[in-house]
């Protein structure tokens, strides 16, 4: 392909999305898979493979209320009476993520905020420096709110 043309479709592809094609993923589907620490350590996930999507369960979590032990502490926020009993640590928190390799994140998931019983559309991308930035969000991503996480030693 000749120069021109193809720096023609490199700088297409840059305005029409706001940033340079990716033109190989960086990482392995199951990059995200393991337990994760959020930056202000007060809430740790466990991501893992689950058929072809993927899923993120609470495993700890620090309550300022110490009035229950954490195995105590139930979803009394879901809009589902049903399940208000069940138990906030082993809970789903994220599912049916799907890896795109195009844009090299996890999209198309949702993520269950138990503070509220809201359920948003979710989005996950690796930072630079390998951290797991999730992205909950109504409909855009660049109104949502995103957590950041740091892979833990298993």
């Amino acid at each position: 392909m000749p120069h021109n043309l193809l720096m023609f479709k490199f700088l297409l592809v840059f305005f029409l999305t706001g940033s340079a094609p990716n033109i190989t993923a960086n990482h392995d589907p199951n990059f995200i898979c393991g337990k994760w620490i959020s930056t202000n350590k007060d809430f740790i996930v466990l991501v893992y493979h689950d058929g072809n999507t993927f899923k993120a369960k609470t495993v700890w979590f620090k309550n300022k209320d110490t009035s229950k032990a954490m195995d105590e502490w139930t979803d009394k926020h879901n809009p589902d009476p049903a399940l208000r009993t069940r138990k906030l640590v082993g809970m789903n928190i994220m599912t049916d993520l799907v890896y795109n390799a195009r844009s090299d994140s996890w999209e198309d998931g949702k993520i269950y905020d138990s503070s509220n019983g809201h359920v948003w559309s979710a989005a996950v991308k690796v930072t630079p420096e390998g951290s797991l930035k999730i992205t909950g969000y109504w409909h855009f991503k660049f109104i949502g709110r995103s957590m950041t996480f740091t892979r833990m030693a298993n």
